[in-house]
């Protein structure tokens, strides 16, 4: 299975073509974050890395 991850640093931005990309590249689940490149806590990649199996691929837009 193909798990994605995008993020966007500012309320001004949006996922849509990162998660545009995601999907045409197969991933079926995809975790998103809402937050600035200069913090180091990211919910959701942490989310995304705990649900990965074995087998499984993370791609990161």
């Amino acid at each position: 299975m193909k798990i994605g991850y995008a993020r966007v640093s500012t309320g001004l931005q949006n996922l849509d073509l990162q998660e545009d990309s995601l999907n045409k590249f197969g991933c079926e689940k995809i975790f998103t974050d809402h937050m600035s490149g200069t913090k180091s806590n990211r919910p959701e990649l942490d989310t995304a890395i705990d649900f990965v199996r074995s087998g499984d691929t993370l791609v990161v837009w």
